[in-house]
């Protein structure tokens, strides 16, 4: 139970913290009129390209933290459920 919930936080910080370090990088790139700077044709498209695949596998990260977060709050209400029903004389 305890572990759903470290794993859920342990990905949705990845996954957020994996975009900002993305955006980041793109941020710094541009210029002082806005355009993007790259070295040469291929550095831009393999950098983009990896950029996007990195925005899935964050995006990706977030929903897994985001359901397992859910997941332990689904045990822990059903738990406490649980010892509700127990307790009560019957």
């Amino acid at each position: 139970m305890i572990a759903s919930l470290i794993i859920g936080i342990i990905f949705l910080v990845a996954g957020l913290g994996l975009r900002y370090w993305i955006n980041r990088r793109k941020f710094y790139r541009r210029g002082p009129m806005g355009a993007e700077g790259f070295s040469s044709y291929e550095s831009s498209v393999i950098i983009k390209l990896l950029e996007k695949f990195g925005k899935w596998v964050a995006y990706a990260l977030i929903i897994f933290g985001l359901l397992s977060l859910w997941g332990y709050s689904r045990e822990k209400k059903d738990k406490e459920k649980q010892n509700v029903e127990i307790q009560k004389p019957k």
